[in-house]
């Protein structure tokens, strides 16, 4: 606990089995206060692996429901929980828990509302091992991203994301897909509300056990992307009526 605030970190996860111990051992016990996991329907051992790690909040999703349908599960029991900031991990060692702390910090000292983890700030996105054409996307993507909203972010696409209870109380993300697409809809719905973002260089692994989308996955989203930031543009000029932003904004 970070200045009395309650912190539950939750883990996305889909056949995690292999990587699961890893993300878990180094989450910092005397910072975060409640682990939640939620199964996506994984064919593997994953849930029994969170077992025997002794996470406390295990929820196994019956029928795969999606990327982003885990984390509607998610963050609906970290808020269950009390939670004051909620940070999102991914289960596949792709990102470092070693961050978990100045996320928190930030948004517990009421800097930012919410903080991401970049892996394109301090070029550790290639360092990392990322695809060239997934880098090449990423930069595009995010300079139509930033002309569309009016921001001047580094990336979009990070699953490594903290955030105060005001914002998940806020913006509707029940509302947006149930696939990859929902975490561009998600931050396009912060963003329209007017909350601030921090962001934090963020080392990345891409290795054989770490998840990934193919291409035609990738190019899918793209796609979704694009549709959500020409969405936001036209919704912030009056000249759309998305039921993703219909919500009232508390700043």
């Amino acid at each position: 606990m970070i200045l009395g605030k309650k912190i539950v970190v939750v883990l996305p996860a889909y056949n995690a089995e292999l990587t699961l111990e890893k993300t878990h051992r180094e989450i910092p016990p005397d910072i975060v206060d409640e682990v939640v996991l939620v199964d996506d329907a994984s064919s593997d051992k994953t849930v029994e692996v969170a077992q025997k790690l002794g996470i406390r909040h295990i929820i196994r999703h019956e029928k795969n429901k999606g990327y982003g349908g885990n984390q509607k599960t998610c963050y609906n029991k970290a808020l269950s929980l009390g939670a004051d900031i909620v940070i999102m991990l991914h289960p596949d060692y792709q990102y470092t828990p070693a961050l978990i702390p100045s996320m928190a910090y930030i948004i517990a000292n009421k800097v930012y509302p919410v903080a991401l983890g970049s892996r394109i700030l301090g070029n550790g996105a290639l360092k990392g091992g990322m695809p060239l054409y997934k880098y090449v996307f990423n930069r595009f993507l995010t300079l139509t991203q930033n002309l569309l909203t009016g921001q001047k972010l580094s990336e979009y696409h990070t699953g490594y994301r903290a955030f105060a209870r005001e914002v998940l109380e806020t913006i509707p993300y029940e509302l947006c897909s149930d696939d990859f697409v929902f975490d561009n809809q998600t931050l396009s719905q912060i963003i329209y509300a007017g909350f601030e973002i921090a962001e934090i260089t963020c080392p990345t692994k891409y290795f054989k056990e770490a998840s990934s989308i193919n291409f035609r996955r990738s190019a899918t989203y793209g796609i979704g992307v694009l549709a959500t930031s020409f969405s936001h543009f036209f919704n912030k000029l009056g000249l759309a009526r998305s039921p993703l932003y219909k919500f009232k904004a508390k700043v």
